[in-house]
């Protein structure tokens, strides 16, 4: 159950639902399968085996969004298509014409949409009331925002900003490797991404490499600047912070990710709620300390998309 990318936005200050009423509210749009006619289906479902769509621990809340996707790519239908217009064009003894191959690609699409496979995805996201944070486990802002949409839908009004800092990452990350450390608990790490100011967008990326070179001096010398730049948190948590200021590749040095570890001790319902409340907290702390390193919270942050 641990995040592994962060998509961090700031609740509203006067954020005041409960774990029953979000229960409540979540409950009026639970996912549903795709119709007939449909190729997309989103709703919530529960993140956890208890089966309900808020689980709560500490007042910490994980709920999870579900997407069912039908599964068809355009070149089938163009392919039926096809094959439909060659066999009418050799019964008619004439070839179909551009309006009826229209109308024709609609009615396979239509056909082929009834009997394709759906796909389903999860997305999750953490609520912390307490801090103030709402945070999205998505690679990507599209599907963070995808989240934010639907629950701003069906809750009525979500008033969440992007977190946003005084110093922007890209500026802090390049001052961080020509000092040759970061601030507070975060240490620099050996992954880092540097792209060139001028038109030609050239990129060079280090992975697995020692990022205190006079190489890495000199391309920055030279107006490369950094896009993304590995980090360790407190020596526990490992993970990118990229220029958007989203969170990446997360990584929890000292929790175990082998789910059999102390199953005879501690039942599944349990170690999820351990797991949850020990990864609440670290990340918490994490977001605390990377926002002081970025120069705090900057004073007019962006708005989420409507």
């Amino acid at each position: 159950m641990w995040f592994k990318n962060l998509v961090v936005y700031r609740l509203p200050a006067d954020w005041s639902v409960s774990a029953a009423e979000l229960e409540e509210k979540l409950a009026t749009r639970t996912l549903q399968p795709c119709s007939p006619f449909e190729m997309l289906s989103r709703g919530w479902v529960a993140p956890s085996s208890t089966g309900q769509l808020v689980h709560t621990v500490n007042q910490q809340h994980l709920i999870a969004l579900g997407v069912n996707q039908k599964l068809l790519p355009a070149s089938i239908i163009r392919q039926v298509t096809l094959e439909r217009a060659e066999a009418l064009a050799q019964e008619n003894g004439f070839p179909v014409g551009r309006r009826q191959m229209r109308d024709l690609k609609m009615r396979v699409t239509e056909e082929l949409r009834a009997k394709a496979l759906t796909r389903r995805r999860v997305t999750r996201a953490w609520i912390d009331p307490v801090h103030g944070w709402l945070v999205v486990d998505a690679a990507g802002a599209a599907k963070a925002e995808e989240l934010i949409e639907v629950l701003r839908d069906t809750l009525g009004n979500l008033a969440v900003l992007f977190i946003e800092t005084e110093r922007s990452p890209q500026m802090s990350m390049g001052v961080w490797l020509k000092l040759g450390e970061a601030p507070l608990r975060l240490s620099i790490d050996q992954d880092l991404e540097l792209k060139a100011a001028n038109q030609s967008k050239a990129a060079i990326r280090y992975a697995h490499h020692p990022l205190d070179g006079k190489e890495i001096q000199t391309h920055m010398a030279a107006g490369m600047y950094p896009t993304r730049l590995g980090l360790t948190w407190n020596d526990r948590i490992a993970f990118v912070l990229n220029e958007k200021l989203q969170i990446k590749r997360l990584e929890f040095l000292e929790m175990s990710n082998d789910p059999t570890q102390g199953a005879e001790e501690l039942g599944e319902a349990e170690q999820f709620d351990i797991d949850f409340t020990v990864m609440a907290g670290e990340l918490a702390k994490l977001i605390d300390d990377l926002v002081a390193a970025l120069g705090n919270e900057a004073q007019e942050p962006r708005a989420a998309a409507a």
